[in-house]
């Protein structure tokens, strides 16, 4: 499942977690930093560790509250496109299901999803479920 934090990656995030307990199965959930482009700032790597720290302890946050429940949770935190970075950790693990939250943006192709959701679902391995 991706998480950046937003509101509509925290139901994602309930979801995912509800699906996962009454499975009984894993939850990977990744967040993905993503360096700004054109990536000439003198201290994007500082941006980028600053970026990284704050993920991995809302992550950490998460996967504790989470365990606590007896459910069982990886984390991670890539550097990249959010959208490739999703597709292809999925693949990796071989994910039955990726959860991702929806985010309306200004442009008309992309007022039902958000451009990440709408990325990855045209080019998952597998199911992808999109939650508001």
């Amino acid at each position: 499942m991706g998480y950046d934090g937003s509101s509509s990656s925290e139901k994602a995030l309930e979801s995912a977690l509800s699906m996962a307990n009454s499975m009984d199965s894993t939850v990977e959930i990744i967040a993905v930093v993503r360096p700004s482009e054109p990536a000439t700032s003198p201290d994007l790597h500082a941006d980028l560790d600053d970026a990284r720290a704050v993920f991995e302890k809302a992550l950490r946050r998460i996967a504790q509250g989470a365990m606590g429940e007896g459910l069982r949770i990886e984390t991670d935190v890539l550097v990249g496109h959010p959208a490739q970075q999703i597709i292809q950790r999925a693949e990796m693990s071989r994910a039955d299901l990726i959860v991702l939250g929806r985010r309306g943006t200004s442009t008309f192709k992309e007022l039902v999803l958000g451009s990440i959701s709408e990325r990855v679902l045209a080019a998952a391995h597998c199911p992808v479920l999109i939650t508001r």
